[in-house]
């Protein structure tokens, strides 16, 4: 008998003050158990939840207060400039 894996989940927290930041920069990463913290903290605390595979396996690399990588600008712009949008709605 073969036993259906569980994916495992990964999740990376941002934080960005334009005022003082140059990037936006990582609060919390993890993998498993500690993905899983993230996520429900985030939707305790009712803060928007984007997946995307892609950034997030860049994210859970960088280490806690490190700014996000020149690369990625361009996509984390976007999902900010969402989430502002629909926080203003």
């Amino acid at each position: 008998m073969t036993k259906k894996r569980r994916k495992l989940s990964k999740a990376a927290a941002l934080t960005y003050d334009p005022q003082k930041d140059n990037a936006p920069k990582i609060v919390a990463n993890g993998s498993g158990d500690i993905a899983d913290k993230i996520i429900a903290a985030a939707r305790e605390h009712n803060i928007p939840i984007e997946k995307n595979h892609d950034i997030v396996e860049v994210l859970v690399q960088l280490n806690i207060g490190e700014e996000v990588p020149a690369e990625l600008y361009q996509a984390i712009a976007e999902i900010l400039s969402f989430i502002y949008q629909m926080e203003d709605k």
